[in-house]
């Protein structure tokens, strides 16, 4: 069984645990498979907007599928969540991450 048949394994028990969704989502890029990562980022982003870490990696997963100007506008979202949670260090790479890709 690969890691992410044990993924889905588990997601069928418990559909909206953002830890595996998220995971899930990693081992999708991991065998590149980027539209099902950017899907599972979107949902678990639009449910669960706390959800800091997944901010990072959806805007990444945007920029590997030459989409800038979407990538931005996560980058931003994520900012301000990070901002709301007062999680400096997600705020910062996402500034960085942000920055980066403007510039």
């Amino acid at each position: 069984m690969t890691r992410i048949e044990r993924i889905i394994e588990f997601l069928n028990q418990q559909p909206k645990d953002n830890f595996l969704r998220h995971a899930l989502a990693l081992e999708y890029i991991k065998v590149g498979e980027e539209q099902k990562a950017h899907d599972l980022f979107i949902d678990l982003l639009n449910e669960s907007p706390d959800y800091i870490g997944s901010y990072y990696h959806l805007a990444k997963c945007l920029e590997r599928m030459n989409n800038k100007e979407a990538a931005l506008v996560w980058y931003e979202k994520g900012m301000e969540a990070a901002k709301t949670a007062k999680d400096n260090h997600a705020y910062s790479e996402l500034q960085a991450a942000y920055e980066e890709l403007v510039y």
